[in-house]
């Protein structure tokens, strides 16, 4: 062995670890950082290594043209069948027509009950729960108690999910008796 290999030798053993690093943060993989340090090696000890000047930046430039040519033979790689099943399974979250037909039907129900209610509790029913607007402020339009829009609301609520089939939320008052 000459003494311009023997010095790359000793440069490439020091700095082995730095150019791993340094691989890897480039490509992302330890694995492959790995590998390329060694083929980094195999190059430059291959040839020409009389004439290096500067031994550390020879061999990073060899790691980081093997980094490039890596990257290059990754991106022209086709993908794996898995790979292309595995991006053309998304799913779908919109509803399939039997879902949208129920919902449909359901709509239709809820406004029968609606148009069930009397004219004030349904007024007073829509306030609350679409109008964005506050016991008080419904209270106050119609002349009554907060406590009256509350009866007002849970009864409307009640009568909507006995026409639906549905059980009511109950968000205030006492819990309904469990029947047997």
């Amino acid at each position: 062995m000459s003494d311009s290999h023997l010095k790359l030798l000793a440069v490439f053993t020091e700095q082995r670890a730095a150019l791993t690093r340094f691989l890897a943060r480039r490509l992302g993989s330890r694995d492959t950082a790995e590998d390329l340090t060694q083929e980094a090696w195999l190059r430059a000890s291959g040839g020409g290594a009389s004439a290096v000047v500067n031994p550390r930046a020879y061999l990073f430039r060899i790691a980081a043209n093997l980094a490039v040519d890596h990257q290059r033979r990754e991106a022209r790689q086709p993908l794996a069948a898995a790979e292309i099943d595995a991006l053309l399974d998304v799913p779908d979250d919109a509803p399939d027509a039997a879902a949208v037909a129920a919902a449909r039907d359901e709509l239709i129900m809820l406004q029968r009950a609606l148009d069930e209610l009397p004219p004030r509790r349904r007024a007073i029913f829509l306030a609350a729960r679409l109008g964005a607007q506050t016991h008080r402020e419904i209270a106050d339009r119609h002349g009554i108690s907060t406590r009256a829009v509350e009866i007002n609301v849970q009864r409307a609520l009640e009568h909507c999910a006995q026409r639906l089939e549905k059980n009511p939320v109950r968000r205030f008052g006492p819990r309904p008796v469990a029947s047997s």
